[in-house]
């Protein structure tokens, strides 16, 4: 009697260890494929960390090749901008002599207007005077004239 009860004892021990036992599988089981599900998620999410890595070092290349050709254009900028002012203080000597120039050649157009004018004055001032001479030149013929024909009398008066 106490070995059988010690018996079903043992099968109830059993079948609670075999109960145990398929619980404890089942839960692994189920652990198992979370477990695979997890390790999926984790390679999605080393695959996407990678990618983001790649992109990342793009970027920071482009960062670099952006910053490089910023810092050229902003050396192209400097240089320009000194040229530019170059150019401005060029131009201003260039417009300050063209003023100095205008007005030299202003006073040279007054010099020559007054010299035209001169001109004409001495124009008529040497009409004037070649009208004098031609008027002198006839009162000098009228006068050898009138001296010959006194002297041809004078000499036929002597005779």
């Amino acid at each position: 009697a106490a070995l059988s009860r010690r018996i079903m004892l043992m099968e109830e021990e059993s079948k609670k260890s075999e109960q145990n036992l398929a619980d404890t599988v089942t839960k692994l089981a189920n652990s198992s494929k979370e477990a695979d599900s997890v390790l999926k998620k984790v390679k999605v999410f080393e695959s996407t960390c990678m990618n983001n890595e790649v992109t990342i070092e793009e970027y920071d290349k482009n960062l670099r090749q952006t910053t490089k050709m910023a810092s050229d254009n902003e050396q192209k900028l400097d240089e320009l901008s000194r040229k530019l002012g170059v150019q401005e203080d060029e131009l201003k000597r260039a417009i300050d002599r063209a003023e100095l120039a205008e007005n030299k050649l202003k006073g040279i157009e007054e010099e020559l207007q007054s010299v035209g004018e001169n001109m004409k004055s001495l124009e008529k001032s040497a009409e004037k005077a070649v009208e004098r001479e031609e008027k002198l030149k006839d009162k000098i013929l009228s006068i050898q004239q009138k001296y010959k024909t006194a002297e041809g009398r004078f000499e036929y008066g002597e005779m």
